[in-house]
C-alpha cells in the first residue's frame, strides 16, 4: 500500500522550476506634479458615458465599439490565446485513444507449417492450398505517451499559456480604451473642421459685402485702386481658408468612419458646439500607484513578465529527465463473436524514462533566450509604468492651464472684435485707412479661429487624461 501511495503521489505532484519573482517597484515618483494632496480617487472609476456626455458622441462610441476592425482583431487574438491554453493544459492529462481493427492475412505455407501446426487450409500435397488465411478482430484503448511532470516542465508550459491568454485579454482591454479616446478625438477633429469652416463661411460673406461696397466707392472715385486690391486679396485669402476648410471636415470625417467602422447614420442626434460640449474637464487623478491597478496596458506587461518567468522555469525543467507511460488494454480474437469474451484480452503497460544528454548547447540557448526574454519583459513593465504616469502628468499639466489660458484667449476674442468694430467705425468716417480696417478684422478672424482650436485641446487633454487614468475599461474577468 505505501508503495502505490507513493506512485499516486509522484503521478500527481510536480517541484515547480520557475525562479522567484519580484515584481519591481514602480520606477516613478509617488505624487504626480500639479496635483493636489486631496485626490485620492481616480477618474478610472468613471464610465465613459458620464464623462462624454454628448448623445451623437455616445452613438459614435457604440458604434465603434460594435464595429471597430482593429478591436475586433485585439478579441479574436483573446480567442487564441486561450485556445493556446487550453493546447498546453490538454498537454498535462492523460490521452486516451480508442482504436478497432479487422485484419486479414495469408501466411506461406511453409511458415503455416513451422508456425501454426495443424492449421486448416495448409497442406503441402499437388492442388493443396499454397498458404493459410485468417480474419483478426481487436479493438483496444491505449494511453499514448503520458508524461509525469517531475519537474514542473509541463506546468510551467501551461501557466506561461494561462498568463499570455491573461495578457492578451488586458491587451483587448487597452485597445477599447484607446478606441473611445480616439474616436473622441476624430469627433473633436471634426467638430473643429465643421465650425472652423462655418466660421471661415460666415467672415467670407462679410468680406465680399465688403468688397461690394469698396468696388462701388472705386468705380466713384472715392477710393483707390491699392484699397481695392487689399479688400480683394483679403477676399481671396478667406475662399483659400474656405477650399482648406473643405478640405479639414471631409477628411476629419473620412477618419471618424473609419474608426466607426461602418457608414455613420444620418439619424444621429445633432452635434453639440465645442463651447458646450459637455465633456468632463476636472478630472481626479489618484496616485501612481493606482495606474498598476487601472491601466490595462500595465496590467499586461505584468501578465508577460509572469509569463516569462514561467518560461525561464520550463527551460530549466528541460535539463531533468522526463518519465512518460504508455498503456494499452483491449481485446483480440479470429472471430468477432468471442471478441469481447474475457479469454481474449490483451493489454501492455509501458513506462519510459529519457534523460538528455548531449543537445548541441540547444537546451542552454533556450535557457539563456527565455532569461534575457524575461529581463526584456521587466523593462517593458517598467516603460509602461513611466509611460503611463507621463501621460497623466501631461494631462494634469493640461487641467492646470487651459483654463487660464481659455480665458485669457476670451479676452482676446473681445478685444479683437471690439477693435474691428471701432475701426470699421473709424474707417467710415476717415479717422483709419483701409490697412488698419483689413488688419482688425483678420485679427479677429485668427483670434476666433484660435478660440476654436484652443477649446477642442482642452477637451481633447481630458479626454487623454482620462484615457491615461484607466478609464473606459471594463470589469470583465477571463474565464479558463
Amino acid at each position: 500500500m505505501r508503495r502505490i501511495a507513493m506512485l499516486a503521489l509522484l503521478m500527481t505532484s510536480a517541484c515547480s522550476m520557475n525562479p522567484r519573482l519580484d515584481i519591481p517597484k514602480p520606477p516613478v515618483a509617488t505624487h504626480y506634479p500639479d496635483a493636489t494632496a486631496a485626490e485620492p480617487a481616480s477618474a478610472a472609476a468613471i464610465d465613459w458615458r458620464t464623462m462624454f456626455g454628448d448623445p451623437r458622441l455616445q452613438a459614435l462610441v457604440d458604434l465603434a465599439l460594435a464595429n471597430n476592425r482593429d478591436l475586433r482583431v485585439s478579441t479574436l487574438n483573446v480567442e487564441a490565446a486561450r485556445a493556446q491554453f487550453r493546447v498546453a493544459r490538454g498537454a498535462m492529462l492523460p490521452q486516451v485513444d480508442a482504436n478497432g481493427s479487422y485484419t486479414r492475412q495469408r501466411i506461406p505455407t511453409s511458415t503455416a507449417s513451422a508456425g501454426i501446426g495443424g492449421a486448416t487450409g495448409g497442406g503441402t500435397g499437388a492442388g493443396a492450398p499454397s498458404g493459410f488465411e485468417f480474419g483478426q478482430y481487436s479493438a483496444n484503448a491505449a494511453l499514448t505517451s503520458f508524461e509525469i511532470d517531475l519537474f514542473g516542465r509541463l506546468r510551467s508550459q501551461s501557466q506561461a499559456a494561462f498568463e499570455r491568454y491573461l495578457a492578451s485579454d488586458e491587451g483587448r482591454r487597452s485597445a477599447r480604451i484607446a478606441l473611445i479616446g480616439s474616436v473622441v478625438d476624430a469627433y473633436l477633429a471634426e467638430r473643429l473642421a465643421a465650425e472652423q469652416l462655418a466660421l471661415t463661411e460666415r467672415t467670407m460673406a462679410d468680406w465680399n459685402s465688403s468688397l461690394d461696397i469698396t468696388r462701388r466707392q472705386h468705380e466713384a472715385k472715392q477710393v483707390s485702386g491699392l484699397e481695392l486690391a487689399q479688400a480683394e486679396g483679403q477676399v481671396q485669402q478667406a475662399a483659400a481658408d474656405l477650399a482648406a476648410g473643405q478640405r479639414a471636415l471631409a477628411q476629419a470625417g473620412n477618419a471618424l468612419q473609419l474608426l466607426v467602422g461602418a457608414p455613420i447614420p444620418a439619424d444621429l442626434p445633432a452635434p453639440i458646439p465645442l463651447a458646450d460640449q459637455p465633456i468632463m474637464t476636472q478630472l481626479p487623478a489618484g496616485l501612481p500607484s493606482d495606474l498598476i491597478a487601472n491601466r490595462p496596458d500595465i496590467r499586461q506587461a505584468e501578465r508577460e513578465l509572469v509569463a516569462a518567468n514561467a518560461d525561464v522555469g520550463a527551460a530549466r525543467a528541460a535539463f531533468f529527465p522526463r518519465l512518460s507511460l504508455t498503456g494499452l488494454f483491449g481485446f483480440t480474437s479470429l472471430a468477432f463473436d468471442d471478441l469481447f469474451k474475457g479469454d481474449n484480452r490483451s493489454w501492455s503497460f509501458t513506462p519510459q524514462i529519457s534523460q538528455p544528454i548531449f543537445r548541441g548547447g540547444s537546451l542552454r540557448g533556450e535557457l539563456r533566450l527565455a532569461k534575457v526574454q524575461k529581463s526584456i519583459a521587466i523593462a517593458n513593465y517598467e516603460k509602461a509604468i513611466q509611460t503611463g504616469f507621463r501621460e497623466v502628468a501631461d494631462g494634469l499639466a493640461g487641467r492646470a492651464t487651459f483654463a487660464r489660458q481659455l480665458d485669457a484667449q476670451r479676452k482676446a476674442v473681445d478685444a479683437a472684435e471690439r477693435r474691428a468694430r471701432l475701426s470699421d467705425m473709424r474707417y467710415r468716417v476717415g479717422f483709419d485707412s483701409r490697412l488698419e480696417l483689413l488688419d482688425a478684422q483678420r485679427s479677429e478672424y485668427a483670434a476666433q479661429q484660435a478660440m476654436l482650436e484652443l477649446r477642442r485641446q482642452e477637451l481633447s487633454s481630458a479626454t487623454g487624461l482620462y484615457r491615461a487614468l484607466g478609464g473606459g475599461d471594463e470589469d470583465r474577468t477571463p474565464r479558463k
